[in-house]
């Protein structure tokens, strides 16, 4: 049905490549692409069966981009590299005709800032050219802005408060390690906390605000309040919500080291000086922390993610909960990967079948939240993340 170019190679990349090719008849023409072509070549080979071109490419310099697609000519491009290369894939994308979809929003390199007006500000450019850009479809952002769409179409007059609450149960037995990208993932965690409450943006202290959440299968577990993307897009698109909040879990241990990292000067995101040359400590760090990638064959556990919701429904007050809980042993043995690079990784691709099924196809750059929900809830019980929905329930907040 489709010609499909995945950038890149790292732990959502593989992911994204074993799920496509599980939907051979959507996805029939696959390639994977990244500065290290060996990568792509061993998930190419861990798959099998030559499903799956490789190629080399700087995500980061458009006119190489540009060359690759007008030779492999994608429908769509899904977009799994560094933030900061968001801009330069789309731009790339408006160069050769390509649709574009990823899983995190834009963020400068040198700024541990991201927004979506950046990516938004390509929405006239896309529309003009036809063309269409699928914004954060990982699972959150992604699958938890479906949540919300979904609850809003088929249970709600008016959603007034949201909570996003992120669990990862799981235990990778190593003292300290980040489940995705070290450079991105503490950058995230070290900014300050933001939330939105009755039309403004409330700002709080990194980590500051936090409280047990119970969640399914797993129990209570402390949960602290950060600012995540998705709060942007949707605060803007249900503008009935009143108060929108972003929950996730975090062990002692692993804060401490957070902290330590911190106090020592390794978080830091600009330049030092160092024998002479110029390094990043933050950069540095993801060097010698271990990968991402190679976490998945001793993780045991769960995530656990949802949407809290509630609001009104005829006049009366509900509360509404939707979630997935995934197992990393289970993301391992279908993947080779571990739960979170599962959960970002597949709702990339069913974003992707989306498009290529004319479900999610409309000139001009989106967010998930603003297509309609219920193809893609349908793929998500049988691509893996299968959901649960509780009503009425106490919501804890």
């Amino acid at each position: 049905m489709g010609r499909v170019l995945i950038i890149v190679a790292g732990g959502v990349g593989t992911v994204v490549a074993h799920k496509v090719t599980q939907n051979s008849t959507i996805f029939t023409d696959i390639m994977l692409a990244s500065r290290t072509k060996s990568k792509c070549d061993k998930i190419a080979e861990a798959i099998g069966g030559n499903k799956i071109k490789t190629v080399q490419v700087d995500a980061d310099k458009v006119e190489e981009l540009v060359a690759l697609f007008n030779e492999f000519k994608p429908d769509i491009v899904i977009n799994v590299a560094l933030p900061y290369q968001d801009l330069t894939i789309m731009d790339a994308c408006l160069i050769a005709g390509v649709n574009y979809l990823d899983t995190a929003n834009y963020e400068p390199l040198d700024e541990a800032k991201f927004k979506y007006s950046w990516q938004w500000a390509y929405q006239e450019r896309f529309k003009k050219a036809g063309l269409t850009a699928i914004l954060g479809c990982g699972f959150d952002p992604g699958v938890t802005g479906v949540f919300t769409a979904y609850a809003a179409k088929h249970y709600f007059n008016e959603i007034h408060y949201l909570d996003i609450v992120d669990c990862n149960a799981g235990d990778h037995h190593k003292a300290f390690a980040t489940n995705f990208n070290p450079e991105i993932n503490i950058r995230e965690i070290t900014q300050k906390g933001r939330y939105y409450e009755n039309g403004r943006w409330v700002e709080t202290g990194s980590l500051e605000i936090h409280q047990p959440v119970t969640y399914p299968n797993v129990g209570p577990k402390e949960s602290y309040l950060l600012y995540h993307e998705e709060l942007e897009s949707l605060v803007k698109n249900f503008p009935t919500i009143k108060r929108a909040r972003f929950w996730m879990t975090f062990g002692q241990e692993y804060l401490t080291h957070l902290r330590v990292i911190q106090n020592i000067g390794m978080a830091r995101i600009d330049e030092i000086d160092y024998n002479g040359q110029k390094i990043v400590p933050i950069q540095f760090l993801k060097a010698v922390l271990p990968n991402p990638q190679d976490l998945g064959e001793n993780y045991t556990g769960e995530t656990s993610i949802g949407c809290r919701i509630k609001g009104i429904k005829d006049g009366k007050e509900l509360t509404y909960y939707v979630y997935n809980n995934c197992s990393h042993e289970a993301a391992y043995r279908e993947t080779g990967m571990q739960g979170v690079s599962y959960t970002t990784g597949v709702p990339a691709m069913i974003g992707a079948m989306m498009f290529l099924t004319g479900e999610w196809k409309q000139p001009g750059v989106f967010n998930v939240e603003e297509f309609n929900p219920d193809p893609f809830m349908e793929q998500l019980n049988k691509q893996g993340l299968p959901w649960h929905e509780e009503f009425n329930g106490d919501l804890e907040f």
